[in-house]
């Protein structure tokens, strides 16, 4: 596996030029300090401003571990976040930087954020291009550093912009091989095999990559038009990233991989789908990566483009030709990575909402995922009904677009009842004064009403239990019709293909028929030289992690759960059911 390595600036000055053909790993565009025609001057004034090592793409995994080994910090950027529940992992977001210090296992390395010290997985954050002792902050925070730096630094400030500009051509130029190695060297050979795969079949498994594959080719070839290869620090690369359209087309791809990594994890437990796969890399001479990375390459890639661009416009002084598009182009990936991550988040939210709904006794009409896609609040409330005065104890569930209220069993009292639900799209919240309401001949306090947006016929009146409660429900049904229109204006979209499998899953589950899927990935010795110091009753061995998540983007990466003692315990337990 190949990983970036860090190379200081100027090491051949120390005689160690042959270390750094090595380290450059046959990348054909080198930095311009490195190609030999550095001046001991030059040299001098490095030494002296204690220059800033880089790293460069294609390097073998093993001297990147040599280079951390022989004192030097070396950090890497979140590309996404890592939720975790175990204490020996580190948990982070997307944009936080973490300091490798171990790096000998493939998977998993060793590192440190915020005082912790933990494993985490290596495919979920990109190594710098610059190293730079900056360990609590992450290069989108650090724009404008490029214009507080010393005018004597400007030679310096080029090199950096020079490393990530040839970072973002090599790394793209590797990426078009990738998808081509997939669209010539999967998907055409599985064409040729009829009886193997279906075309619904193949659509599920690569989704529309041929389409991305056409649009990331011309995409290169912009880039390269652009690319000053005498003076790369010159180039004017920032423009061809404001095609937020053509970068769209990541938003179908993203949502449909965790159909297609489900559909290839069922095909590979076929001996002949294994071979097939296997053959069809050998056959096209592609890397040692299983089908499942090569298809996970997309899904990296949009995700990394905003911490390069970033990176970018860190070392871009504002009086640059290309400041301008580097900026709004830093935007405009940013807003599309948001945009596939809320897409990402919902898709996680569907499962557990499908499981909720499957653990509701006698449930009627409609699945709740046929209109919704997310809980936004969730409570007990005193229902005041408007015929009769009648006021029952519910357990409201408000999703976009509806409100779901059940009834607690009279022995049970884990288990709901489903009792009924309201349409959010035509119904207007009140806030109600305490006091005493003349018709209906009660006290109300900490109450609201609920009413038709239409007719404004009253539908129900809504009691919380304090203040406080009443002001999160009316922020709660604030933030539910703003999640709708934001939606709307996002096209924010769930397939009617995913919502059918996380019920269908979640009934399958529910009647025992199918066990959780733990992660697949090797196990390396214990390390010795991170085991924690507890007390005998407490120690536990703080070692990799027993597998590799397997879809870093779309599931958290956390230990084998046990299987609960009943799906509602659960589901009230998991975050998205809080309070």
């Amino acid at each position: 596996s190949a990983f970036s390595q860090s190379t200081p600036i100027g090491l051949d000055r120390l005689g160690r030029r042959r270390l750094h053909r090595v380290l450059s790993g046959g990348v054909s565009e080198g930095p311009a300090l490195l190609d030999g025609s550095i001046s001991e001057e030059e040299g001098s004034f490095d030494e002296l401003m204690e220059v800033t090592p880089y790293l460069q793409p294609g390097v073998d995994l093993s001297l990147l571990n040599q280079w951390i080994s022989s004192g030097h910090a070396v950090y890497a950027e979140a590309l996404w976040d890592h939720v975790t529940m175990g204490e020996q992992e580190l948990a982070f977001e997307a944009g936080n930087v973490i300091r490798v210090l171990d790096a000998s296992h493939e998977d998993w390395w060793w590192g440190r954020r915020a005082e912790q010290e933990a494993w985490f997985p290596s495919t979920f954050v990109r190594v710098r291009v610059n190293q730079e002792d900056f360990s609590s902050e992450s290069v989108a925070n650090q724009e404008g550093l490029a214009q507080l730096r010393d005018p004597h630094s400007l030679q310096h400030l080029d090199q950096m912009r020079t490393n990530v500009v040839q970072e973002i051509m090599n790394t793209e130029r590797m990426y078009i091989k990738h998808l081509r190695d997939i669209c010539e060297g999967y998907i055409r050979q599985c064409r040729k095999h009829p009886t193997m795969f279906t075309e619904p079949q193949l659509l599920t498994i690569f989704s529309n990559i041929e389409d991305i594959y056409r649009f990331q080719r011309q995409f290169l070839r912009e880039l390269e038009s652009k690319y000053n290869k005498e003076q790369p620090h010159l180039s004017e690369i920032g423009s061809c990233f404001l095609s937020q359209e053509g970068f769209s087309i990541y938003s179908e791809y993203c949502n449909t991989h965790p159909t297609a990594s489900a559909e290839l994890h069922r095909l590979m437990k076929l001996g002949r789908y294994k071979h097939f796969f296997e053959a069809c890399r050998l056959l096209q001479q592609m890397i040692n990566i299983s089908i499942a990375g090569f298809l996970l390459t997309p899904v990296q890639k949009i995700c990394k483009y905003p911490l390069q661009l970033g990176e970018l416009l860190k070392y871009t002084p504002a009086d640059h030709s290309d400041y301008g598009g580097v900026s709004s182009a830093y935007g405009a990936m940013k807003n599309v990575a948001s945009l596939i991550n809320e897409r990402k988040r919902r898709l996680e939210s569907i499962d557990t909402m499908a499981q909720w709904q499957v653990s509701i006794l006698h449930w009627e009409g409609a699945d709740v995922l046929e209109r919704s896609s997310e809980l936004i609040h969730s409570g007990e409330l005193t229902r005041v009904a408007l015929q009769g005065a009648k006021s029952q104890q519910r357990f409201f569930f408000l999703f976009d677009h509806q409100l779901v209220y059940c009834k607690k069993d009279v022995l049970r009292r884990d288990l709901l009842h489903y009792r009924g639900r309201l349409d959010m799209d035509q119904t207007e919240v009140q806030e109600l004064a305490d006091g005493r309401d003349p018709g209906l001949g009660l006290t109300l306090r900490n109450a609201l009403r609920l009413r038709n947006a239409s007719t404004l016929e009253g539908l129900c009146i809504l009691c919380c239990r304090k203040p406080q409660d009443k002001q999160r429900w009316l922020d709660a049904f604030a933030r539910e019709r703003h999640r709708v229109q934001e939606d709307q204006e996002m096209g924010m979209e769930i397939s009617e293909e995913q919502r059918q499998l996380a019920i269908f899953n979640a009934r399958k589950l529910k009647q025992g028929k199918i066990k959780a899927i733990g992660y697949s990935g090797s196990v390396p010795p214990h390390h010795q030289s991170h085991q924690q110091s507890l007390h005998p009753l407490h120690q536990r061995h703080v070692t990799v992690p027993t597998s590799v998540p397997q879809q870093p983007v779309f599931s958290l990466a956390e230990p084998p759960k046990r299987k609960p003692a009943h799906l509602w315990h659960s589901i009230t337990r998991s975050t998205l059911f809080k309070k």
